[in-house]
C-alpha cells in the first residue's frame, strides 16, 4: 500500500489538496484517514459519465494550473476544518486524460458524527468545483470536442474552442 502513496505529493499527511495523473485508489485514501475518535466517515467520489448536456461523451481530458489549483485547494481544506467539527479532509483531483468509469475528484472526511462530515463533504467538493483552477474538456462521439463550463477557455482562441 506504501508504494502507492509515492504517486501523490503530499498525500503522506492529511488535511490536503492534491492533483494526480494517477487512478485515484479511494479505499486507499481512506485508511488514511482512519482515526479511534471518529465515528464517521464520508466519502465523495465523481466518476466520468458517458453523456452531457444531450452529447455522448467518449473521454475527458483535465488541465489545471498546478500551483494555484494546489494553494486554492488547500484554501478550502483550510475553511472546510474551520467551519466544520470534523478531524481530517484529503481532496484529490485527476489532470490528464480520463476514460468513462474513471474516478475523477475524490474527497474524504473523517469526524465523530455523521452530519458534519456529510456537511463538510459537500462544502469542499462544492468549493473545489467553483474556485480551484482545473478545467474539463469533453471529447464527443460524433468527433467534436469542447472545454466545459469555461467561458474563459472558449473565448481565449483555437485552442480552446471546440474542434
Amino acid at each position: 500500500m506504501a508504494t502507492m502513496w509515492c504517486f501523490y505529493r503530499r498525500l503522506q499527511e492529511v488535511d490536503v489538496f492534491d492533483l494526480t495523473e494517477k487512478p485515484i485508489m479511494g479505499g486507499e485514501l481512506a485508511s488514511k484517514l482512519t482515526d479511534d475518535t471518529c465515528g464517521a466517515f464520508v466519502s465523495f467520489e465523481g466518476v466520468v459519465r458517458n453523456h452531457n448536456e444531450g452529447q455522448q461523451v467518449l473521454r475527458l481530458e483535465y488541465e489545471s494550473y498546478k500551483a494555484l489549483a494546489v494553494k486554492e485547494g488547500d484554501k478550502v481544506i483550510a475553511e472546510a476544518l474551520a467551519r466544520f467539527p470534523v478531524t481530517h479532509i484529503v481532496c484529490l483531483h485527476r489532470t490528464g486524460e480520463l476514460a468513462i468509469g474513471d474516478v475523477a475528484v475524490w474527497v474524504g472526511i473523517s469526524s465523530p458524527h455523521r452530519g458534519e462530515a456529510f456537511d463538510a463533504c459537500r462544502y469542499v467538493i462544492d468549493e473545489v468545483k467553483l474556485r480551484v483552477p482545473i478545467w474539463k474538456k469533453e471529447y464527443y462521439t460524433d468527433g467534436d470536442s469542447g472545454w466545459v463550463n469555461c467561458e474563459a477557455c472558449a473565448a481565449a482562441g483555437d485552442d480552446h474552442s471546440h474542434s
